[in-house]
């Protein structure tokens, strides 16, 4: 039985807008708007201290659709109170089952990591890796590199989506890791900077055996005033 699902990722930049302000319930608003199953978000914590997350605890666990995937202490002894690790989190829906979660740690001069869950949902199983990039076109390389080995090396080869913010301009340069390996990437439109995009920073890619049937990225007037990043997003059939 094939699964429909909307799957979405968002820099979201600390819930500060483009015009200086904090304000996470206008997040929110844009991730109801975007209605996605699954998101993937990048910069959704605070990077010092304690990690505090940016969105309000209670402002997601109210929600009716989706639930935080868990990645505390997984690599980390320091207690936190962030939703995920190095800004990265994900949400996906309460029915769906979380089988394994962790995170991947990525070769940087900077805190940068991924996240990987496995869940089940409608009978399906998915394997969804959310991930934030460096700068530097080496450490991005280096990054990737280190990402394509942890999918190669998974015990079990479940349909794949990858997303995030590649920090990558053109589809060459890092990019260009991807060519011999079966992941195929989506030729999403330009994300950054969220008042007038130009740049193709927030990529999506995914395994053969997913079907992408549309994919877009949201430039909602909130969402261009929301954070510097526009959210992409992508229907996709398993």
């Amino acid at each position: 039985m094939t699964l429909s699902l909307r799957v979405t990722s968002y820099n979201i930049h600390k819930a500060v807008g483009t015009d200086g302000r904090y304000d996470p319930a206008r997040i929110m608003d844009i991730l109801h708007i975007v209605d996605a199953d699954i998101v993937a978000l990048q910069e959704s914590d605070r990077r010092f201290g304690n990690r505090h997350s940016c969105l309000p605890l209670d402002m997601i666990e109210n929600n009716q659709k989706w639930q935080i995937v868990d990645f505390k202490g997984k690599h980390e002894k320091k207690v936190h109170h962030g939703i995920g690790w190095h800004g990265n989190a994900l949400f996906i829906p309460k029915q769906a089952k979380i089988i394994h979660s962790e995170t991947i740690k990525l070769p940087t001069l900077e805190p940068r990591g991924a996240i990987c869950a496995h869940i089940e949902i409608g009978g399906q199983h998915l394997c969804i890796i959310s991930c934030h990039l460096d700068l530097s076109g080496l450490w991005r390389r280096r990054q990737i590199r280190t990402i394509l080995e942890y999918i190669d090396k998974h015990p079990h080869k479940l349909p794949t989506i990858l997303m995030g913010d590649f920090n990558q301009w053109s589809r060459s340069g890092a990019l260009s890791e991807f060519a011999y390996h079966h992941l195929k990437l989506v030729d999403m439109g330009p994300s950054f900077p969220s008042r007038r995009p130009v740049a193709r920073l927030d990529r999506l890619l995914h395994s053969p055996d997913i079907i992408i049937s549309n994919h877009g990225v949201c430039d909602d007037a909130k969402a261009r005033q929301a954070s510097d990043h526009l959210p992409i997003w992508a229907d996709v059939q398993i």
